[in-house]
């Protein structure tokens, strides 16, 4: 099992993949890119974590385009 993701990064990815889901691939680095770009996120962590969620949840197909 591994760690919950808090409400805060769920919701935030969430919103960019309903805006934005067709942009956003399963590289990490070109996710991290686009996140910086789309939302006004200063924290390197917090933008990673967004970043991170978005590639797991485009790898796994839940992405609705």
């Amino acid at each position: 099992m591994g760690t919950v993701k808090p409400a805060y990064i769920k919701i935030i990815a969430t919103e960019l993949l309903k805006k934005y889901g067709s942009e956003f691939t399963n590289d990490f680095n070109e996710n991290k890119k686009l996140v910086l770009q789309y939302t006004n996120i200063t924290s390197k962590r917090v933008r990673n974590r967004v970043a991170g969620y978005i590639t797991r949840r485009v790898n796994r197909g839940l992405v609705n385009v």
